[in-house]
């Protein structure tokens, strides 16, 4: 799973464009406009709407697979497979870092093919022991695990049933980059709750986080296919995180994706987030004769 963007212009160009469409003269017009241009093929990478559900914002879209679309693949297999972009490097640098501590299991939601694991063993290397599993939806799993034979990953699995995903014991890793939003219910202090075991690291990339209140909007994500997504509230994104035991200990932004909703230029933004985060350290228990001692 996937976003697309069309990259905004310069972000004070465009925000005073914007003030003058989306006045109260020129909105109805505006929003004709941008939602025939939104369902037709140009309308690739470009948002619609707001929502208060999954549902609704389906009702309203044409009927469609989602990415459930063999014909997503294509760029996966032949762009993301084959080079990283800005926003993969903190997410490398923390899943090098983990490695380097020992991790070998990885739960990859939203994985696509694989993309992450061929483009970052370019630059990282990879453990011996390394067991990538993936979690995508049924053309992503049938086209991934042909690709992996192919190229001899025997690190990589796949998996349609996201539940199984959450029930792999000793997991270490999470990786959700440009997925959890396309989920319907996928929060991620919600998944966390659902696992068997909680793992101790969890880089969640290409996330759509703003400082106001929780929405649906709707995507084009090209060859005929619509999506739903959510919009996070960043404060109750990372709360609900920390709750668990979790320290936010990393955060970027994601230039090269950016959130306009025609017609609600508050609930626009110009970049999307990047985060990391630990699972705080448990306290030893404490040897005979001695203090209880905390991991470092």
């Amino acid at each position: 799973m996937s976003e697309e963007q069309v990259p905004m212009t310069h972000p004070s160009v465009s925000r005073i464009i914007r003030e003058l469409l989306e006045g109260p003269l020129t909105r109805p017009a505006l929003l004709r406009w941008r939602r025939k241009h939104f369902l037709a093929g140009q309308g690739y990478g470009f948002y619609f709407g707001v929502f208060d559900s999954f549902r609704a914002a389906r009702e309203w879209l044409p009927s469609s697979p989602e990415f459930d679309e063999e014909a997503l693949a294509a760029e996966f297999i032949n762009v993301r497979t084959q080079q990283v972009f800005a926003y993969d490097y903190p997410v490398m640098w923390w899943l090098n870092e983990a490695f380097r501590h020992g991790c070998t299991r990885i739960l990859d939601i939203g994985g696509s093919v694989g993309v992450h694991y061929y483009a970052y063993r370019r630059y990282i290397e990879m453990p011996a022991s390394l067991s990538w599993h993936i979690v995508e939806v049924p053309a992503m799993v049938s086209i991934g695990r042909r690709f992996a034979e192919e190229h001899g990953a025997a690190a990589l699995s796949f998996t349609e049933d996201l539940q199984e995903g959450l029930d792999r014991p000793g997991v270490d890793i999470w990786i959700a980059s440009g997925a959890l939003q396309y989920m319907e219910d996928a929060r991620p202090g919600d998944l966390l709750k659902r696992c068997v075991e909680m793992p101790l690291h969890l880089l969640l990339n290409k996330l759509p986080l703003y400082e106001g209140e929780d929405f649906v909007t709707t995507q084009n994500i090209g060859e005929g296919c619509f999506a739903p997504l959510h919009v996070f509230n960043r404060g109750s994104f990372i709360r609900s995180v920390e709750g668990l035991g979790y320290t936010l200990r990393d955060r970027w932004a994601v230039h090269e994706r950016s959130l306009y909703v025609p017609g609600y230029p508050e609930r626009s933004f110009p970049s999307f987030t990047g985060l990391y985060f630990a699972a705080e350290p448990k306290a030893s228990p404490p040897r005979e004769g001695g203090t209880a001692s905390v991991p470092a």
